[in-house]
């Protein structure tokens, strides 16, 4: 099968998406969030609602962002209003929970919610449509791509964006473990707190755009 995407540009393509996904952001946040307070298995919910999100954007870039921006219009600042919300909703939700004297190995929403918020966070930021636009051209030619380049594509997103996050919750659990039952509640507290943060920065972005 003919394709576009070469062994050297896609190893080359899977270094630098690995490299992207390190990098500390709104994303890593929420993963790192979402671990502390529920534990491992709901930062990979998290991560996996990423790497969700991730393919539908690259998609767009890559078949049509023109068409897919304007078909979509006002519905773009929608969702990113909503992602914020959302965000902030667990945010004070983990906040009461540790309150409240919850335990700490408690996962404070159910690990639907978690991938949803790693989902409308990354669909809810219509500038790494763009991103993805200028960045792609660097490792393949968009105007002879094929539905194996797009299937490549998918597999190293979800191998590269995916594994990185998913350090990140592992990480996060590490640390967690190692900490004294009492900093349990502190550790919920301030996962609820990044998340608040993570919904005042889109909401900001939202509003100035």
């Amino acid at each position: 099968m003919t394709t576009a995407l070469s062994w050297p540009s896609a190893f080359a393509l899977f270094g630098a998406m690995v490299v992207l996904a390190a990098l500390p952001s709104l994303s890593v946040l929420v993963v790192v969030a979402r671990a502390a307070a529920g534990g491992w298995r709901h930062g990979v919910a998290a991560a996996a609602g990423i790497v969700l999100g991730d393919l539908v954007l690259m998609s767009i870039a890559l078949v049509g962002v023109a068409a897919v921006t304007q078909a979509l219009g006002p519905w773009y600042g929608v969702l990113n209003l909503l992602a914020a919300a959302y965000l902030a909703w667990m945010g004070v939700k983990l906040w009461r929970a540790s309150g409240a004297g919850a335990a700490p190995e408690a996962a404070p929403t159910s690990l639907a919610g978690s991938l949803a918020a790693g989902w409308l966070l990354t669909l809810g930021d219509q500038k790494a449509v763009l991103f993805y636009l200028a960045f792609f051209p660097a490792f393949l030619d968009l105007g002879a791509l094929t539905a194996a380049d797009l299937g490549v594509v998918a597999l190293i997103t979800i191998v590269a964006v995916g594994g990185t996050k998913c350090s990140y919750a592992l990480l996060a659990v590490q640390v967690r473990q190692r900490l004294r039952p009492g900093y349990g509640r502190g550790l919920q507290r301030m996962a609820g707190v990044l998340l608040v943060v993570a919904a005042v920065v889109v909401a900001w972005r939202t509003v100035v755009a």
